[in-house]
């Protein structure tokens, strides 16, 4: 099975990855492209959602709440962090855009243990990782600090000719303490977006080993193993991750012959 899934283009639901599709136990992750005034109805089922407002401005209703008029950034490259809605199971979800809206629909098994909110902007932590031509920006909008079930959701900002994701770390055996076992997904656009990365997917034994070239809108499925991505020149990348497993909590472990770059040996003089 490829572990690409290309984006269905000039259409209204561009991404449609279910745990069935994909062959795994718990990501779902669909994206929408709404125009001004469409109402998109969903229903969360027995999973927890989190829908991440990529571009544009929208209103969103469950059966106990209601969030009119959020959004502000209009493509995903203002590098402002986005708004987002945690939605848990057993709702019914009504998204009215209140402009041209990309959006991102994030799902995992959920216990319908929290509420639906507003993740803010201002709630989103923002970092700077990484040195010479491994530097990123990220926001963190649903890390393993944030409440919810399973749901661990980011999103990532690489300039043109730099890698992330790197050096290789992977999160497939859980290792008390060390490492934990995360399905995940890339949601990948570039600026201009005629653009592409390279993304690699694989294992020590290399038992899986698959590089694919995914353009805007694609997605690639990590079930397992390493997965760096290296941005080409002209094209700056941003994508948005969404990890699951059997515990909620981001623990890695770097591939061995690249973990140099984590230190003072990189950037090489």
């Amino acid at each position: 099975m490829s572990l690409l899934a290309k984006a269905q283009r000039d259409a209204r639901h561009l991404q449609h990855i279910t745990p069935e599709s994909a062959g795994w136990r718990y990501i779902g992750f669909d994206v929408w492209m709404l125009k001004e005034g469409e109402t998109l109805t969903l229903e969360s089922g027995d999973r927890e959602l989190c829908l991440v407002l990529v571009a544009g401005r929208a209103s969103v209703k469950t059966r106990k709440a209601d969030f009119p008029g959020l959004g502000g950034r209009m493509s995903p490259f203002e590098r402002t962090p986005p708004w987002s809605v945690y939605v848990p199971p057993q709702e019914r979800i009504e998204v009215t855009a209140d402009s041209s809206l990309e959006l991102a629909v994030c799902s995992a098994p959920g216990k319908g243990t929290l509420p639906a909110r507003v993740i803010t902007p201002q709630e989103v932590g923002v970092e700077h990782r990484g040195k010479g031509r491994n530097q990123r920006l990220v926001h963190n909008i649903l890390p393993d600090s944030g409440e919810a079930d399973c749901l661990l959701v980011v999103e990532v900002y690489t300039e043109e000719g730099a890698t992330s994701s790197w050096p290789a770390h992977k999160h497939d055996t859980p290792v008390p303490g060390q490492e934990t076992q995360l399905e995940e997904t890339y949601y990948h656009r570039f600026d201009p977006p005629q653009g592409f990365a390279f993304q690699r997917v694989y294992t020590d034994d290399r038992s899986l080993d698959a590089c694919m070239a995914p353009y805007n809108h694609d997605v690639v499925m990590v079930p397992r193993g390493y997965h760096p991505v290296a941005a080409i020149a002209g094209y700056d990348s941003y994508y948005l991750n969404v990890m699951a497993g059997p515990e909620r909590k981001w623990l890695f472990t770097w591939e061995e012959d690249h973990a140099w770059i984590n230190h003072d040996d990189y950037p090489r003089r």
